[in-house]
Parts: C-alpha cells; sequence; structure tokens
C-alpha cells in the first residue's frame, strides 16, 4: 500500500466507480455512498497498519540499539587490554633504554 502503482491503481479503481455508477444504471447512485463506506474501511485500516508498522519498526530499532550496545561494551573491553598490553610494552621499551643506556656507559 505504499507505491505509486498502488495509488495510481487506486485512484484508477475510483475514477471506474464513478463512471460506472454516473450512468442511471449503476448500483451506487452519484453520492456513492457504498464507496465512502468502503473508503473509511480502508482508513480505518490504514491507521491500524501503519501503527503496526511503527511498532515493528521500534522493535528494530530497539533490538540494534542492544545490539550496538553490546558490540560497544565488547569493544572498549578489547581496547582497554591493548592499552594495557601498550603501556606494558612501554615500560619494557623504557627499560630496555635504560639497560642500554647503561652498557654504554661502560
Amino acid at each position: 500500500m505504499g507505491s505509486w502503482p498502488f495509488v495510481m491503481g487506486f485512484v484508477g479503481f475510483m475514477v471506474v466507480w464513478a463512471i460506472l455508477n454516473s450512468s442511471g444504471k449503476g448500483w451506487d447512485p452519484y453520492p456513492f455512498i457504498l464507496l465512502n463506506l468502503f473508503l473509511s474501511m480502508l482508513a480505518g485500516l490504514q491507521g491500524a497498519i501503519l501503527l503496526i508498522a511503527a511498532k515493528r519498526q521500534d522493535a528494530i530499532a530497539a533490538s540494534l540499539a542492544q545490539h550496538d550496545f553490546e558490540t560497544d561494551t565488547a569493544a572498549r573491553k578489547d581496547i582497554e587490554m591493548l592499552l594495557e598490553i601498550n603501556n606494558r610494552q612501554l615500560a619494557m621499551i623504557a627499560e630496555l633504554q635504560r639497560a642500554l643506556a647503561d652498557t654504554r656507559r661502560y
């Protein structure tokens, strides 16, 4: 129900309905009460369908947000571990540089 072909088909259907019923032998004469009833029912259904679609989209967005949070939490732990390794490596490099400087003095 959300595409241009559907909209054009729906408008075409209403035009055909009006043309067929404008003649004296139509089953729904000019004020088109039956067509109005169908359009009102369709509007009611569309409202419900839109609410269902919005609720579904909200559930999908919440699921994606939860997944992003879990991914970020895992990445944070990995980054903290890598920073710890990096700090240890920097300490080792500093120690090696001091040892190298000490050996050059002798």
